[in-house]
């Protein structure tokens, strides 16, 4: 190259307009549209009472506690209750269980409802008008107190009738307080009352007094829950304690000290609290259930806790004879054998004939499920006049007049967060009823149904909902997981064994604050908008624009070219790209 050339200095020409380019709306040219839609979550589909888990969690990270809690009660009013005893099958689907660990959903709900008992926190939802129609609720456990929370949150007047000197059902006494104090239950309790529901204790409820209640209101839940515990059907029942008994005593400090071996017959949660509470009575429990561990219907997470308290487990037994032998009592058990599976899952059982075997044990208590305490408790099976909601069943008597089924006598699985969503259906249900007709409930109730699963929203329904989301479930491969670490999983503190089993303290601690707030911030917040901005800074065009709305920013469809930058940087799946006039 010429020297002279090379040294010489050239001017540089920019093109330089005085004029706007916003006259070329290169949106024109867009085949594909970005959009700012969210999506559901896994764990708020899978979560009985529809919580909004994905913006608890947002909430948690940010320090906004009473916020986060607040949403709760919006679809649950046993926060803590249901953070130490919930079976948690949110954090089952947790999307982040696919990258490292599930998100502690259920240690964060105790540390929220902890933090506001501690806090005096008292949520501030409106009051509602008060409406005429009147409602009787049968039975104050979680399902009828909930029913009456959602009851009164719209207005509607409550009479709780109990026939037990204190409410909360199974919650106070069939649930023993190392697993829930009695001071946290009541503090919710109280709650509730506050919202306007009146509870009437020592009330027990009779045939001819739900005839005689039919005149003075408008409706009646029945929420009485299982009070009547099933048979064994074999000689010498008579001999063993009923388990649930043994639960409500133990509340009532009724139950003396025990010693030497306590059988404990069953394989349900009852069987598991029972024999739990033997071990810190002294007595050396030994659970005997006639399927595998694996086909236990207590949650698995209590049956690992009782394993490693040292409680021993007998499987394929089941009892065959009690008899009396002197001061002790003498089982018979029958071996049996899986004979293949129930439904895929559960094993079918047969005996092995000739195979006994006999056990020495100062104390037998049977806790093998129980049922309908009165034949008028149990729901209406079939017929034209019946609606079967996903944890509830409406039906009509011959005067049109609607009694509402709820809680055990109404769900598939029996849960206390399972209660607490068929008080809420219940509530819905004849909120619609009573408004527009019971033609009406099925139609208005998917509306507000979470995801598509059996879950509904009663934000929704009061068409509360900070923005509208899509019943769409993300999924693991929608989430972008570029913008996430990998991070431990908290673990939750417990009292040291021998400290847990010589006494009837909590036996899981809560977890402090700077943990909550790390373990809230590993959640993806699936199909949520937590205002990232990355949507604004990726966008080539400038055509993310802030503004005031509830979603805090719109896309200028008139130079958004819909490259879909927007949506593949999303990390949390909060926009969707779609075909142009989609």
């Amino acid at each position: 190259m010429n020297k002279n050339v090379s040294q010489t200095k050239f001017p540089v020409y920019i093109a330089r307009s005085r004029q706007t380019t916003e006259v070329n709306k290169t949106g024109s040219w867009r085949v594909m549209c970005p959009e700012y839609e969210e999506k559901t979550s896994p764990c708020s589909a899978a979560c009985p009472a529809g919580e909004d888990i994905a913006l608890i969690q947002m909430f948690t990270t940010r320090g906004l506690f009473k916020k986060a809690w607040e949403k709760i009660l919006m679809e649950n009013p046993f926060p803590a209750v249901c953070g130490r005893v919930c079976y948690h099958p949110c954090e089952t689907v947790c999307n982040r269980k696919q990258f490292d660990e599930p998100v502690a959903i259920n240690s964060i709900e105790r540390f929220l409802s902890d933090t506001a008992d501690k806090n005096g926190y008292r949520p501030s939802f409106e009051k509602p008008e008060t409406k005429k129609e009147k409602i009787a609720i049968i039975g104050a456990g979680p399902a009828g107190l909930s029913a009456a929370w959602f009851l009164s949150r719209m207005g509607y007047p409550c009479d709780i009738f109990e026939e037990k000197s204190e409410p909360g059902g199974i919650l106070r006494w069939g649930i023993p307080p190392y697993r829930l104090p009695a001071g946290v239950l009541q503090g919710e309790i109280d709650l509730i009352a506050a919202a306007g529901a009146e509870i009437h204790c020592n009330r027990p409820v009779s045939a001819l007094f739900l005839t005689d209640i039919k005149k003075k209101y408008n409706a009646v839940f029945m929420g009485c829950g299982h009070g009547q515990s099933e048979s064994l059907n074999i000689e010498g029942e008579n001999l063993a304690v009923d388990g649930l008994n043994f639960l409500s005593e133990l509340r009532q400090g009724k139950t003396r000290r025990l010693h030497g071996r306590v059988v404990v017959l069953g394989g349900g949660n009852t069987a598991v609290d029972v024999a739990r509470s033997v071990l810190r009575l002294g007595g050396t429990p030994l659970v005997i259930y006639r399927r595998r561990r694996e086909d236990m219907p207590a949650f698995p997470q209590d049956v690992n806790m009782a394993l490693e308290e040292g409680i021993e487990l007998l499987e394929l037994y089941g009892p065959a004879k009690i008899e009396k032998n002197n001061k002790d009592y003498l089982l018979t058990l029958q071996k049996m054998h899986v004979a293949g599976l129930e439904d895929g899952k559960r094993a079918a059982i047969e005996p092995d004939v000739g195979k006994t075997k006999k056990i020495s044990a100062q104390m037998v208590v049977k806790a093998i499920g129980a049922g309908p305490a009165e034949t008028w408790h149990k729901p209406p099976v079939a017929g034209k006049d019946i609606l079967h909601l996903s944890n509830a069943i409406l039906s009509f008597d011959n005067a049109g007049f609607p009694v509402i089924f709820g809680g055990d006598l109404a769900s598939e699985i029996e849960s206390v967060v399972h209660a607490v969503a068929s008080g809420k259906h219940a509530a819905i249900a004849l909120d619609i009823l009573f408004n527009k007709g019971r033609n009406k409930i099925t139609k208005k109730m998917e509306i507000c149904s979470v995801g598509n699963g059996s879950s509904f929203s009663f934000e929704t329904y009061l068409n509360r909902n900070h923005r509208p989301r899509r019943p769409e479930i993300v999924s693991y491969e929608q989430i972008n997981t570029d913008y996430f670490s990998k991070a431990q999983r908290i673990t939750v503190q417990r009292l040291p064994k021998e400290e847990a089993i010589n006494s009837f303290a909590e036996t899981a601690l809560n977890i402090p604050e700077n943990f909550a707030v790390q373990e809230a911030a590993r959640c993806f917040n699936c199909g949520i908008c937590t205002q990232c901005d990355n949507c604004f800074i990726f966008c080539p065009d400038v055509a993310v624009i802030h503004d005031k709305s509830k979603q805090g920013r719109h896309i200028n469809y008139d130079y958004c070219k819909g490259c879909g930058l927007c949506v593949a940087e999303c990390p949390r799946s909060a926009m969707t790209l779609k075909g142009e006039h989609q």
